[in-house]
């Protein structure tokens, strides 16, 4: 960090006042707001040299061909630390949220989701465009051992471990066939490979790229597929068919577009891209052992129960197989669980009290700002109420656990009462400041404690961290 601390004041000639760190959404990477005078940049800890350089030298390029991304300023002498360009905190998954959470988009959502297809065609071919390929990291292509690697991912990860019985020499051949249509028409053109909301950035109502350092040469029907059919998004068909026609409608502006044609080759690869997200959940869920990770599964299974209206008949095996798979019991049977739910919030006051979606109103706000606060000393502001650091400070201070003593007594009570009347939900929160390290700990901790004590559902919200998860 005192690295990072010395790219900027190299770079600006100014004092680092004040550091923050942001949500790095499960990445290695690490990225930090660095303030100082009236400059604000976001610095970036890597840990891999080839993927630092992949991104620096993407965004350098996609700058010079006016694609909108973050300038970097400095990059340190070892490669592993660059300092960037700060795009703010609007970013698309956040600004849409309303959407995903009730499956109805406004007017303004779409228009957002939208403008956001439209520019995809631009970093795919502009971004293509005197591209040296070799910077790319890990992979220059998307290519036929890229394929199978997913594909087995979703056999080993996920297939195997719903106990669904399938014949594995017939669907290996079936996995040969859809890896050979796949890699039919590569393109000369940019694969960002994770284009998804979380990766989007609105600055002045427009969108802005961040997390391209996967990107490599492939088809553009990948990252469509990526966007539009991404598991949670709940996206409505309407909705879906106006961003593919939105991107269509801005494509031909790059090549020649045979609408019937593509719609065709974008279908096998929302297919792959499916199968491809239900291995990751597996491997996370089943393996990792993260519930939250199989909350997601009936999604992406609703996803395919759709493909699979029209039947792959090119791949009679897989289509078999996945429709057997799209009606197990124990994946219709998810949503009916009945407990009580407890959502646990940790946020900043200065950003507004958590809305409760749930309908039910009530519940709890504590504030925590009567506790001692770390992020008022420099050394701490680096950490959050996740790190060891800041939970040593919090209960050797000793302040929290008196507090968090009478939260649990009133909680509890409150959980064995709804249980007993057979309520559905309960909402509490936890405020400091800048919803960084007292609230974050003290969510963590209700958490936990409920968690031991009750068969109930737990999730788990720190809003300012950008960080969602069930217990």
């Amino acid at each position: 960090m005192d690295k990072l601390k010395d790219l900027f004041e190299s770079y600006t000639g100014q004092k680092v006042t004040d550091a923050e760190e942001l949500n790095s959404s499960g990445s290695n990477r690490r990225y930090f707001r660095l303030k100082g005078g009236n400059i604000s940049l976001v610095g970036v800890i890597g840990t891999n040299r080839e993927e630092n350089n992949a991104f620096v030298q993407l965004s350098r390029h996609f700058l010079e061909k006016g694609i909108n991304v973050p300038k970097v300023f400095a990059v340190a002498s070892d490669g592993m630390r660059y300092i960037q360009e700060d795009l703010g905190d609007d970013q698309l998954y956040k600004m849409v949220s309303q959407g995903r959470e009730s499956g109805e988009y406004s007017s303004y959502e779409c228009r957002l989701l939208c403008r956001t297809m439209e520019m995809l065609p631009k970093i795919q071919f502009k971004g293509a465009s005197g591209l040296d390929w070799s910077v790319c990291y890990p992979e220059p292509a998307f290519n036929e051992r890229m394929v199978m690697f997913d594909l087995n991912y979703f056999k080993y990860c996920f297939l195997k471990a719903t106990g669904l019985d399938f014949n594995e020499v017939r669907l290996q051949d079936d996995f040969e066939k859809l890896k050979d249509d796949l890699m039919e028409d590569m393109g000369d053109t940019f694969m960002y490979r994770d284009f998804q909301a979380r990766n989007v950035m609105i600055k002045d109502g427009e969108p802005y790229f961040i997390d391209f350092q996967g990107g490599r040469r492939g088809p553009v029907y990948y990252d469509v597929a990526s966007f539009i059919w991404q598991a949670r998004s709940r996206y409505p068909e309407k909705l879906r068919k106006e961003m593919v026609q939105t991107y269509l409608t801005a494509l031909k502006g790059y090549m020649q577009v045979d609408e019937a044609y593509f719609n065709e080759r974008l279908r096998l690869f929302v297919l792959f891209r499916t199968l491809q997200v239900l291995g990751a959940y597996g491997f996370r869920g089943y393996f990792e052992k993260k519930p939250h990770f199989l909350a997601s599964v009936p999604f992406a299974l609703s996803n395919l129960r759709r493909l699979l209206q029209t039947p792959f008949t090119a791949y009679p095996y897989l289509n078999e197989v996945l429709t057997n798979l799209t009606t197990m019991a124990q994946f219709n049977n998810i949503a009916e669980d009945k407990r009580l739910e407890v959502s646990i919030f940790s946020f900043a006051y200065k950003k507004g009290i958590p809305v409760d979606n749930s309908g039910n109103g009530g519940g709890y706000v504590f504030d925590c700002r009567s506790i001692n606060n770390p992020g008022k000393y420099e050394h701490y502001r680096q950490f959050t109420g996740l790190d060891p650091e800041v939970i040593k400070f919090l209960e050797d201070d000793g302040e929290v656990t008196h507090f968090l003593d009478r939260v649990f007594f009133l909680v509890d009570n409150h959980v064995k009462c709804f249980i007993e009347r057979k309520f559905s939900h309960l909402q509490v929160c936890f405020g400091c400041t800048g919803g960084q390290h007292r609230s974050v700990y003290c969510a963590e901790h209700l958490a936990t404690h409920l968690s031991e004590k009750f068969d109930i559902k737990i999730t788990v919200t720190h809003r300012e961290l950008d960080i969602e998860k069930i217990l």
